[in-house]
């Protein structure tokens, strides 16, 4: 199916039908516009009865779904199955698949209609748009199964780190290909999953990423605290730019995850060529003349500024 089954609208917009466009229809009608609506509504509703008749596997495995909590919803009980297939009545007398909905067939954004005339503004991590998925147009159901239950179903496979890993790199090759490198987070031992530092269904960082502290800081924090900060003396870069400015969080041949194999590279990308003092200067220096890079103990720049990310003692980070 292309569309959505003609004659019928998303439950939360079929409220505001009822109340804008029914309440207009209910004055000239003398008050009953809005009634007749709703009734013939209610009329092409078949309920879960009818469904269970033919799809008895799917009626039984949908006690044990997350979302038979709609059947003890006033407005759909009895005909759960009904609020996101769209009205049965016609499809139980046809049993025509062209008279029914089916989330999976539809284009993702009328999919994610249906998805979010329930789970749109809830305070969880559902219910956002402005998420690379949404924008990329990938439906709700293309990481969701509705129907399946027990261990394989998608509510529980996605509680599992490992479940979760193995669906985003089904798309993200390029991620789940960092993940080989020697140093990474601890995503394919399953101590972590994706959704540790990513929301899958958008947040107000790049990349979906999750903050710490109510929004106010980078979700790093969440796990590395120690480098939160403030210090008296702070790098500039821990301030003002993301992580990702020195480290490669998915995987690197660094230690220290680093976007370079040695740490001096990384500190000569900022501190090269800078036009301000070598003391003083608050954006930092260019390194003084006994800094040879060709003479190895000078390229672990680490191994003298030990707070590299902050120091409350020294503005040379040097303790």
């Amino acid at each position: 199916m292309s569309g959505f089954q003609s004659g019928w609208i998303p439950p939360t917009l079929l409220a505001c039908v009822l109340v804008s466009g029914g309440a207009a229809r209910a004055q000239s009608a003398g008050g009953t516009g809005a009634e007749k609506n709703a009734s013939a509504a209610a009329a092409d509703y078949a309920g879960a009865e009818a469904c269970a008749g033919c799809h008895e596997d799917l009626s039984k495995a949908f006690a044990r779904n997350p979302h038979f909590v709609l059947d003890k919803n006033k407005r759909w009980a009895g005909k759960a199955c009904e609020a996101c297939h769209g009205p049965g009545a016609k499809h139980a007398d046809s049993t025509s698949a062209e008279d029914i909905v089916n989330p999976v067939r539809l284009a993702a954004s009328k999919t994610d209609a249906i998805c979010l005339s329930c789970h749109r503004n809830q305070p969880t991590q559902v219910g956002r748009l402005e998420g690379g998925h949404s924008r990329s147009a990938i439906a709700c159901t293309a990481c969701h199964d509705m129907h399946k239950t027990g261990p394989e179903s998608s509510f529980a496979r996605l509680k599992r780190n490992a479940a979760v890993t193995e669906l985003c790199s089904g798309c993200h090759r390029d991620m789940a290909a960092a993940f080989l490198k020697p140093h990474h987070h601890k995503v394919p031992e399953g101590a972590m999953s994706c959704t540790s530092c990513h929301n899958p269904h958008g947040a107000f960082m790049s990349r979906n990423l999750r903050m710490a502290s109510s929004g106010a800081e980078p979700g790093c924090l969440n796990c590395h605290a120690d480098k939160r900060g403030p210090f008296t003396y702070e790098h500039a870069p821990v301030r003002n730019e993301p992580c990702t400015t020195c480290h490669e969080p998915h995987g690197s041949v660094n230690p220290r995850m680093l976007t370079r194999q040695e740490v001096y590279i990384v500190c000569l990308e900022c501190h090269a060529n800078l036009n301000v003092p070598t003391k003083g200067g608050l954006l930092g220096g260019v390194p003084p003349a006994f800094h040879n890079m060709s003479v190895p103990r000078y390229r672990n720049c680490t191994t003298c500024h030990v707070k590299i990310h902050g120091s409350n003692a020294d503005r040379g980070l040097l303790r």
